[in-house]
């Protein structure tokens, strides 16, 4: 059996006003693997194959797509081999909160351990599913951001809908503050302080701070 990597599939966006041309095209990259087998050859994507290895990815927004996808990824996996470990390489600038603290659930909930990596940046509500890792690993330049949650979209209505969301608001951040206290062993006044703004940490603040375990050169 031979197995050989396989290029991508390439999306033409043609420019605004103008007919499409092969010269407009933008290449959307997507890694697929060719086998080789007895019936012929068989392609999968890349990331069927990170799954058969126990890998797994958030590289975009947490929302509800990104996090239903891991999390059926861990409950298959789970399925599996509930004592194998699973890594969650993590490069996200954050998103919804609650999408997010449904997939921190399901990490906390599965019997697996659950290494993260950081590549690039675990910033927000990524960051919290970062340091939720059994064991956190940062390469040498990835960067970890904590802030309090923001109020998404417009602030209206009446005074009354304004307070009660204002007041959900500080619930979430209750929340929040104490997963990184759990899992940090900073007290809630030190979150506090750090989460008040935009808070950046390099690898080697973030070991230092207790956001990550160590900084790792190789994968």
């Amino acid at each position: 059996m031979r197995a050989a990597a396989i290029h991508g599939c390439y999306r033409c966006v043609p420019a605004l006003g103008k007919e499409l041309v092969m010269s407009e095209c933008t290449p959307i990259y997507q890694p697929q693997i060719i086998r080789e087998t007895a019936e012929g050859l068989n392609r999968l994507d890349v990331r069927d194959e990170m799954l058969s290895h126990r890998e797994l990815e958030l590289t975009s927004t947490v929302d509800a797509q990104s996090c239903a996808t891991i999390i059926r990824g861990l409950l298959y996996l789970q399925r599996c081999d509930a004592n194998a470990p699973v890594t969650l390489y993590i490069n996200s600038p954050g998103g919804e909160v609650q999408s997010g603290l449904a997939l921190y659930d399901v990490m906390q909930a599965v019997s697996c351990p659950i290494r993260t990596v950081c590549l690039g940046m675990a910033a927000s509500m990524a960051a919290l599913l970062f340091i939720a890792g059994d064991e956190r690993q940062m390469l040498p330049h990835s960067r970890v951001m904590i802030n309090d949650p923001l109020i998404g979209g417009g602030l209206g209505g009446s005074a009354l809908s304004v307070k009660a969301r204002a007041d959900d608001l500080m619930r979430i951040r209750d929340i929040t503050a104490n997963v990184i206290a759990r899992h940090t062993g900073m007290t809630l006044e030190q979150v506090f302080v750090l989460t008040a703004s935009d808070t950046y940490f390099e690898a080697e603040q973030a070991v230092a701070q207790g956001l990550a375990d160590r900084i790792v050169t190789s994968l």
